[in-house]
């Protein structure tokens, strides 16, 4: 992926932890991530209708893969494979990016319930929105979750993202209108801790 955007393309890494744009030759991974999470990813995404398995079929994958290239060359996202120990393991978007006095974005992301639980995410989303506070020149992210979405809610907690808003019937989701909780972050809240990378280490240790 190819652009003249603020702070992209870029690979971020931390460990074990590895932040890239796709590649067209990671259908066969994403496909096969996907299809084994059915269960684990569903309930909270808002996908196309359609079997699950031939939404996220290699074939399918063509098309998703398009359509993040095309929004990273206009400078709307900053969609990242999230690998562990080398392997696609997960997904995470910078979107509906907005500049200029706004300069924010919401992030979203999922990861593979077989390593889920070991930190790869909370270290994705803290190396994505330190890129994002700096290289990226934004200000502000957003993230918001279904809050029956236990594990997705401990992400943005551990990180110390704010619970700011609630919000009625936000997305269709799993056939329905779900609500969702709205947490925050600025880049004031992490510049004087080093980073939200630094501050998750602390978190962690």
């Amino acid at each position: 992926m190819l652009g003249s955007v603020p702070g992209w393309p870029a690979v971020l890494a931390d460990g074990a932890v590895l932040l890239r744009p796709y590649k067209r030759s990671d259908a066969r991974a994403w496909s096969s991530v996907r299809i084994a999470n059915q269960k684990w990813l569903a309930p909270w995404e808002s996908a196309p209708p359609g079997p699950w398995a031939e939404m996220n079929s290699t074939r399918a994958y063509g098309y998703v893969y398009q359509d993040m290239k095309r929004a990273a060359r206009r400078g709307d996202s900053m969609p990242f494979a999230v690998c562990f120990q080398d392997e696609l393991v997960g997904h995470l978007n910078l979107g509906n990016i907005v500049r200029r006095a706004f300069s924010s974005a919401y992030a979203g992301y999922w990861v593979d319930s077989r390593v889920a639980g070991r930190g790869v995410i909370p270290t994705a989303l803290a190396l994505a929105v330190d890129h994002a506070f700096g290289a990226g020149g934004l200000h502000r992210i957003e993230v918001n979750i279904r809050p029956e979405n236990v594990p997705s809610r401990r992400v943005v907690e551990k990180l110390g993202f704010r619970e700011e808003a609630y919000h009625q019937r936000y997305m269709h989701i799993d056939g329905g209108w779900r609500d969702h909780l709205g947490y925050a972050l600025t880049s004031e809240e992490v510049s004087a801790e080093g980073g939200l990378l630094a501050r998750w280490r602390r978190v962690r240790a």
